[in-house]
């Protein structure tokens, strides 16, 4: 039997993570790992212990900003971040898999702390309708090394199919 590659375990991981999400509208997943270890994990929502938007919001969602995304949720690769850091866990040098590309806000953010390799297996400008991943253009112009998931020969599992959940 072939053995995965860490990335496609990391990926499927974040892509298992996206379902705890409580977003109606779109369930995104994040792993934050360093060499073969993982440091820490996320998913998009709200801050812990404010509310569930699927329980709150459950026709609509919650309120949208002006760019028409989540007022009041943390994206997934933020939570993954925040928690590292709040845990004292070295992020610097890591590597981010997460189920839909960094937005612009959350490529700052992977820049300023010095992750040095993103993997996404979605693309958020097609998700959101926009010509241009930001995001990724950003970082790669900052010498971040970003990559769109490919999975290893032989790794066809259900979850690479289409745009789970968006």
């Amino acid at each position: 039997m072939k053995k995965p590659r860490f990335d496609d375990i990391y990926m499927e991981l974040a892509v298992n993570l996206s379902r705890r999400s409580h977003c109606i509208k779109a369930q995104v997943g994040a792993v934050l790992t360093r060499d073969t270890r993982i440091i820490s994990i996320g998913y998009n929502g709200p801050p812990a212990g404010t509310h569930n938007c699927d329980e709150e919001f459950p026709e609509v969602g919650c309120p949208r900003d002006s760019k028409g995304s989540c007022s009041l949720a943390l994206h997934a690769e933020q939570n993954a971040i925040l928690y590292a850091a709040k845990n004292g866990s070295m992020v610097e040098g890591a590597t981010l898999f997460v189920t839909l590309s960094p937005c612009i806000a959350c490529a700052r953010i992977i820049y300023s702390m010095k992750i040095a390799r993103v993997v996404f297996l979605h693309s958020y400008a097609r998700y959101k309708g926009i010509p241009l991943d930001e995001g990724v253009e950003f970082l790669r112009k900052f010498g971040v090394e970003v990559v769109s998931y490919q999975p290893s020969e032989g790794f066809e599992a259900a979850f690479i199919q289409g745009d789970p959940h968006l």
